[in-house]
Order: C-alpha cells, then structure tokens, then sequence
C-alpha cells in the first residue's frame, strides 16, 4: 500500500523533474490541451517556440537544456535526451523541422571500456557540451530515427525512416540506414 510520505516525495518530484513525459503524471495531462501545453513547455524547456508542439506520449529529459524552434511539433514516442550532468550536451531544434513519431535523440552514452566490470556500474562518459545535437531548419528527421551524441543535421536534410544517425549530415540531402550514408543530394 502506498503510503501518505511515499504520495508527497513522487508529487514534489513530478513538481520539480526537469523532465516532460507520461511518466510525470502531474504535469502529463496538461499535453492534452494547447494552452496548458504551451505554457508548460515554456516553463520547462529552454526555449520553446510559439507555434510549437509537444504532443502526450513524448518524453523529454533535461528540459532545460533542450530549445524547440516554431513549427516544430514533438509526436508521441518520441525521447528527447539532453544530458542531465553539468556541462552536458543539450538539443536545439531551429524552425520548421518535421519530426515524426518515435524518434530518439541522445546526448550521452554508458561507458563500458573497463570488460571486467559490469557496464551498469561503469557510470557515463565525462559530460561534454560538444555531445550536443542540432537539428537544422527545414530538416525532416522521419519516424523511428536514432541521433546519437555529437551530430548536426543540416539545413534541409532529409533522414530516412529507422535510419541510425551516427555523424553529421551536410545540408540538403538524403540520407538513411544504419549508419546513415548519403543516398541522394538534393541541389
């Protein structure tokens, strides 16, 4: 049975977690209706555009180090993972990214150099801004895609469905795969 001093320690987390997904129960609801959405997102995020969207079923870690550009909406499944240490990477989406469902942005990684210790117990890499990632304006990220630490997806780009982001991407191309590669530019 759950207990009053239990009920109280979860709500005083939910209030203050630098955090946004349906995991967080009292703030949760509030994607449901733009204007409680809206003002939710500009307090937690670092910045968050006026025609902005964060839809329920989207995560968002580290919130305050995550800026959300206009015409960009977050679709349900998607994670976004601003590194929560000090100094860490964070994720700036500019203007008029189309993002699809499901898409998974990471700032940080598990270490797991040391083969004699478990990888649970090896922690994280030193915290780096350089982790961070930057989606472009005008770029379309499409569904299931994973950026990982260190990336820019460029201005118009365009990253196939399922691709696995490992590096940079040039403006306007198509890429795709896992790694991505470059399948097309678009000049």
């Amino acid at each position: 049975m759950v207990t009053i001093t239990e009920l109280l320690k979860r709500i005083r987390y939910w209030s203050y977690a630098d955090r946004i997904g349906p995991d967080i129960l009292l703030t949760h609801w509030r994607l449901y209706f733009k204007s409680s959405m809206k003002k939710l997102c500009k307090n937690k995020f670092k910045s968050f555009g006026d025609s902005a969207e964060f839809r329920p079923g989207a995560y968002a870690e580290a919130c305050s180090k995550i800026e959300i550009g206009n015409h960009v909406v977050i679709r349900p499944g998607t994670f976004l993972f601003a590194d929560p240490t000090v100094g860490g990477g964070g994720i700036i989406i500019e203007d008029k990214v189309l993002i699809g469902c499901g898409v998974h942005f990471y700032t940080n990684n598990h270490k797991f150099s040391d083969v004699n210790k478990p990888i649970f117990d090896q922690g994280y890499p030193e915290s780096n801004t350089s982790n961070s990632i930057i989606l472009r304006s005008g770029c379309w990220i499409g569904a299931g895609v994973i950026i990982l630490p260190n990336v820019v997806i460029g201005e118009n780009a365009v990253v196939g469905a399922g691709s696995v982001v490992t590096k940079s991407i040039p403006p306007r191309v198509v890429v795709g795969g896992n790694p991505a590669k470059i399948l097309k530019n678009l000049y």
